[in-house]
């Protein structure tokens, strides 16, 4: 077979680098975030549309994080997000919530988070298995704190669950990035922050840094079954305690089914969601620094 001249060498460069970038928003729910018209979360194939989607008044301490990725107001000033969502240089350091932009001041990320090697992309790519990958981001604390420059005196900000009960508990996942349904995937091509949707799923594991949560087709999955799409990364998982929410979780990245292993949002998907329990406190360490330690309530 004679070489590639040049130009289909180029060609095929950019391909490699499309499919390289592709498969990294597949598996990292954040800067992934592939909102579409359609909607944000990833939804049942049988069920319209319109049942998921939800005012933001629903869930006003839900912070848009520059360009795409999602975090939760915690405390007037603080926002928590997972690291790889978290505002970068570059990005622009503005932070959405409730439909005020708040600037950043600072974002502290926490110590045991690692960014993934490009080789570990470029191996996927290769041998079609993201097992590595998995195994890299199970072994990361994927978890962000973003002080705002300014408090945010109209949004009541999510308690922090600090139990030890997730598992089995039904989780209401809230997200405006990527779309799709679980007989298709995820919309090719959509945008990455959309209309806000809410869906529901049964956390099913969880160990030191991670609770997930399995994607199930009907008639095993709940009636307003869903998983986070790219583009929410950073999104929140909460459950209702005592008539109001609170945040269990926070999307991280997923683990596609073996015959879309380098596809996001088919049945049988599970999600990976940072679990909030395990590091409460590395959280009340931060905001308790002595350069933060005034407190600021809703009425200041």
């Amino acid at each position: 077979m004679p070489p590639l001249g040049p130009a289909c060498s180029a060609r095929l460069q950019r391909l490699t680098a499309r499919m390289k970038a592709l498969m990294i928003r597949w598996l990292f729910l954040a800067l992934a975030a592939l909102p579409l018209a359609a909607g944000a979360v990833v939804i049942r194939h049988d069920v319209d549309d319109a049942r998921y989607r939800i005012e933001g008044s629903e869930f006003p301490a839900l912070a848009d994080m520059p360009g795409e990725g999602q975090g939760v107001l915690i405390a007037p000033q603080w926002v928590l997000t997972a690291a790889h969502a978290a505002p970068m240089k570059g990005m622009g350091q503005t932070i959405a919530i409730n439909g005020k932009d708040y600037g950043v001041e600072r974002v502290v990320v926490h110590p045991g988070y690692r960014r993934m090697p490009e080789a570990l992309g470029k191996e996927a790519l290769a041998t079609g298995s993201p097992a590595k990958i998995h195994a890299f981001l199970a072994g990361s604390d994927d978890i962000a704190l973003i002080r705002l420059t300014a408090p945010v005196n109209d949004v009541q900000p999510v308690s922090l669950y600090r139990g030890s009960a997730e598992v089995t508990q039904v989780a209401a996942l809230i997200g405006k990035g990527a779309t799709g349904n679980g007989a298709i995937g995820l919309v090719p091509g959509g945008p990455h922050r959309t209309s806000l949707r809410r869906a529901y799923n049964a956390i099913t594991g969880g160990n030191d840094r991670y609770l997930w949560y399995r994607f199930d087709a009907p008639p095993q999955g709940l009636p307003l079954e869903g998983v986070l799409g790219n583009g929410d990364s950073g999104g929140p998982l909460v459950i209702g305690e005592h008539g109001a929410w609170q945040l269990v979780g926070l999307g991280s990245w997923i683990s596609a089914v073996p015959e879309h292993a380098l596809e996001a949002g088919f049945y049988g998907q599970v999600v990976h969601n940072v679990r909030v329990s395990r590091y409460v406190g590395w959280i009340e360490s931060v905001l308790g620094a002595p350069d933060y330690r005034r407190s600021v309530t809703l009425e200041d």
